[in-house]
């Protein structure tokens, strides 16, 4: 058992013994645990009751930014990651989980009109987007913002999208959850297109807040015949949570492969990215293979 395990008591009282004025907010936190999973015994019934309480003390806390500032920058940086990778404003882009269009925002201004598709769980958080989308005037670039029941992604054309992203999505889903995902999203991708999301001992908090390692996820990947590539270029980027490009194999043309630090990474033409919740002390533990 790693000793950043979130989930276990000995971590819990370290950290309450480090930020003591965290305890109250842990506590309710628990408390509406609790009732919420009382009440809602599936994942996605479940996180949409989440979803909803959070949204009600703000937009930007429902995405996990405490202020403007922050929900802006975070936006920001996935924005400009995928731009250095390839995307183009004429390409096609589906978001998995795209919040009240934290990342969404720059992107629709970023693509041609009709080029971004945003889904989500949570009617309260799709709500939100709409406001983003009036509140920055891009109507006229005519998003789809779809809510959804579940990841298998049947009411989307075969071959469509040229990137597909999904920042904070499995950090968030239980393994069930991600392998339906993966079941499903090499069919609306383009070959040779990517599947970008943004991962210790593997464990959850609350069902809301999952760890997985990188080889857990790129293993699930190769089951549905895609290959999945840790990011290493997001982690100069100072975020907390890892990145893994899940990739088509279809038309794929080349692939250089590279040994460094115990762990293989693949190298391609990037077309996109994305990414899992991991903590910084598991970060040499998740990085080797």
């Amino acid at each position: 058992m790693h000793p950043n395990d979130r989930s276990r008591l000995t971590f819990m009282m370290r950290y309450a013994a480090r930020h003591p004025e965290r305890i109250v907010p842990h506590a309710r936190r628990l408390a509406r645990d609790a009732v919420l999973r009382l009440r809602h015994r599936d994942h996605v019934s479940y996180y949409r009751a989440v979803m909803r309480s959070d949204a009600a003390r703000g937009d930007e806390r429902a995405v996990g930014s405490h202020t403007r500032e922050s929900w802006l920058k975070m936006g920001q940086m996935q924005f400009d990651y995928l731009v250095s990778h390839g995307l183009e404003p004429g390409m096609r882009m589906l978001e998995i989980g795209c919040g009240n269009l934290r990342a969404g925002r720059p992107f629709i201004e970023h693509l041609d009109a009709g080029g971004y598709y945003g889904i989500d769980i949570s009617p309260d958080i799709l709500l939100a987007a709409q406001r983003t989308l009036a509140e920055a005037g891009l109507q006229h670039k005519l998003p789809h913002l779809t809510l959804v029941q579940d990841l298998k992604l049947e009411f989307l054309p075969t071959g469509y999208f040229d990137v597909v992203h999904a920042h904070s999505v499995f950090s968030h889903s239980p393994i069930e959850v991600i392998d339906e995902c993966l079941a499903h999203v090499g069919r609306v991708m383009k070959p040779d297109s990517s599947f970008d999301r943004t991962e210790g001992a593997e464990h959850h908090v609350l069902r809301e807040d999952f760890y997985y390692r990188t080889e857990t996820l790129v293993a699930l990947a190769g089951r549905h015949g895609l290959t999945g590539q840790f990011m290493k270029d997001w982690e100069d980027l100072s975020h907390p949570q890892s990145r893994l490009r899940v990739t088509r194999l279809d038309g794929l043309r080349y692939i250089a492969i590279a040994e460094s630090d115990g762990r293989t990474v693949s190298w391609r033409r990037p077309t996109g990215v994305q990414g899992c919740r991991r903590s910084k002390g598991w970060q040499r533990t998740r990085r080797r293979r």
